[in-house]
């Protein structure tokens, strides 16, 4: 499984990139994987037509986009790319607009990146990280920050300990000595249109909050596309989803939870406690 530094070299990190819109804006970070071989032209036009299909989900936090399509002949190898702005563009989105920085991914498989989805994750839910990520001068400071190199993410802050009657139910209720088998009693969806990015994201900021709470061993997370959501949708107890996403899931059976910001446990956990009413 590969992580952050072996998808995201230095060469397909650009700053202070000029965009008329958010299609160049994309257009942008996809001429970059094309330059560093992993995709060809045709991945950046998918990646265009995601958003024109489903909208500007793909906006996971204010000021960040995160660009992606499916896996297709158009992906040669794994790889991401690294835009950041010179000047803001709108995407469209309700309350993340407008974006400055354009993070795209090229996955030949839903498996291989999900390590560092989980560390890109962390470095942009991470107040400094994120400071440091947007004044870096050159890709080279840039790369090394998000590499490890170039500053340290602070330890994030515990939140409060739910109470052991408001943790879920199950019957019988998993004792703690039962070990991973009690993750198998509670499971919550997180989707996007492809189920190989954004959904990741939201995917790794829930289960930062279920570590947290100390929760992991009762509830497992699953991250999916639209079509396998509406399948999967009586194993779970919700789903945690953008905006744009639960126009287009609708009526499935369960409750879809909004989350606007993907990489705040804050809003997270905030959502996690409407849930399951904690």
């Amino acid at each position: 499984m590969e992580d952050l530094k072996d998808l995201l070299p230095v060469e397909a990190v650009r700053l202070d990139v000029r965009a008329a819109d958010w299609r160049e804006a994309i257009g942008a970070a996809g001429r970059l994987m094309v330059e560093t071989g992993a995709t060809t032209d045709e991945y950046t036009r998918e990646m265009v037509a995601n958003v024109e299909e489903n909208g500007p989900y793909i906006v996971i936090a204010p000021g960040v986009a995160f660009a992606h399509s499916r896996p297709s002949p158009a992906v040669l190898t794994t790889g991401m790319s690294w835009v950041r702005l010179a000047e803001p563009v709108e995407f469209g989105h309700e309350s993340n607009d407008p974006v400055t920085l354009v993070v795209a991914l090229a996955a030949k498989d839903s498996a291989a990146h999900t390590s560092a989805m989980a560390s890109l994750a962390r470095l942009l839910g991470d107040p400094g990280t994120a400071s440091a990520l947007a004044a870096a001068p050159t890709p080279e400071a840039l790369h090394a920050v998000l590499t490890g190199d170039g500053a340290e993410a602070s330890e994030p802050s515990a939140g409060p300990e739910p109470s052991a009657a408001s943790k879920p139910s199950a019957t019988p209720e998993p004792s703690p000595a039962s070990g991973p088998r009690a993750a198998s009693l509670h499971k919550i969806l997180t989707v996007c249109g492809n189920g190989v990015g954004t959904s990741l994201f939201l995917k790794n900021t829930l289960e930062q909050v279920l570590d947290r709470w100390g929760w992991s061993r009762f509830v497992t997370v699953e991250a999916t596309d639209t079509i396998s959501a509406k399948g999967k949708a009586s194993e779970a107890v919700a789903l945690l989803t953008s905006r744009e996403i639960a126009r287009t899931l609708g009526d499935v059976g369960r409750p879809v939870k909004v989350v606007q910001d993907f990489t705040s446990t804050a809003e997270v956990d905030a959502v996690l406690r409407d849930t399951y009413d904690v």
